[in-house]
């Protein structure tokens, strides 16, 4: 059976989607092209009509995960006072449910370290999106060089993403909740998060 371009396309687009949640939740290695297409209600067979290679399918993955997040971010803060957004993408980010929902949440935290360790081209797909989260989160802070608001964009995304990382290690007990605490305080020079951001995820 022939299918329209339209239908391929929506095919293609909830592979990725699938795809992105799993591998965020399982690491890039972490599962293969079969239980991914499977998620899909696809089968192993059809995975290369709509992808060269498994890297392919990895970096869209990615991006799609890389954009939802600034996506979200733009979402939580279009209401907000441009002295007030920066903190609320902390806030939103450094929360209990963005650290238990991996799945769902910023891809860096999940699959940096392993994508640390892929080809150039799969690193270089990540470092572009990187930087266009630098340039996004430098927007929010107001009344600042450019250049110094990338580099405040950039400690703080070290930030963000470092806390996120050591708080899922801890789990989700007394030591974690003390970790996003510490990361809120690093940035924002307080530990709590107000109580309307605190159930925000990325």
């Amino acid at each position: 059976m022939r299918y329209s371009r339209e239908h391929k396309q929506e095919t293609h687009s909830r592979i990725v989607r699938k795809a992105s949640v799993r591998l965020r939740e399982k690491g890039a290695h972490g599962i293969g092209v079969a239980d991914l297409m499977k998620d899909a209600g696809l089968t192993h067979g059809g995975f290369y009509a709509h992808f060269d290679s498994r890297e392919a399918l990895v970096i869209e993955a990615f991006n799609y995960a890389m954009d939802r997040a600034t996506e979200r971010w733009r979402e939580v803060t279009e209401d907000v006072a441009p002295d007030k957004r920066l903190a609320t993408i902390v806030d939103a980010y450094l929360s209990t449910a963005h650290r238990d929902d991996p799945g769902h949440g910023c891809a860096v935290p999940t699959l940096g370290a392993e994508i640390a360790r892929e080809s150039p081209k799969t690193r270089r797909a990540f470092a572009l999106k990187i930087e266009q989260m630098v340039e996004m989160m430098a927007d929010q802070i107001p009344g600042m060089p450019r250049d110094s608001a990338r580099k405040k964009a950039m400690a703080a995304l070290a930030t963000m993403m470092g806390t996120i990382v050591m708080s899922r290690i801890a789990g989700n007990g007394e030591l974690s909740d003390e970790i996003l605490a510490a990361g809120r305080k690093a940035i924002l020079g307080r530990a709590a998060a107000p109580r309307s951001k605190r159930a925000k995820a990325n």
